[in-house]
């Protein structure tokens, strides 16, 4: 384990080509700059063969653009859920490391709390010793 890594960095890194590129599509999709993007789209869309006098190459009911819509829900639903599929992975990598950190806090803390503990016993001793020398 590289100790200048965290862990997200080791998990980008040890991503293929592939997975990046569903996380990137994943996340491209899911912005707002998409939604405006698309929105546009189809409002050129629908415009251009709505007012087109000669030439309607998808007229109402726009079959052709629900064809694309289609289309592109076919392929976008796969990658996206290939994306949750590594998020939920890396919540899953993150709560053990966070339980494995836990676990090691907790055994520092018993022994600091041990060691504090002796301390006062050996002062207390030390106290009592003094007392006793004193009378």
């Amino acid at each position: 384990m590289n100790i200048n890594k965290n862990w997200h960095q080791q998990h980008y890194d040890s991503l293929e080509f592939g997975s990046r590129i569903a996380d990137s599509v994943a996340k491209g999709m899911g912005s707002w700059r998409f939604i405006i993007i698309q929105t546009v789209f189809v409002i050129i869309w629908m415009g251009l063969n709505l007012i087109a006098y000669f030439k309607h190459w998808d007229a109402y009911p726009f079959i052709l653009l629900n064809l694309l819509f289609s289309t592109q829900a076919a392929y976008a639903a796969p990658i996206i859920m290939m994306s949750q599929n590594r998020q939920n992975e890396r919540d899953r990598i993150q709560a053990q490391e966070d339980y494995d950190t836990n676990k090691e806090a907790k055994l520092e803390i018993e022994a600091l709390a041990t060691k504090l503990n002796s301390i006062d016993v050996e002062k207390l001793d030390k106290i009592i010793q003094m007392l006793e020398n004193m009378k």
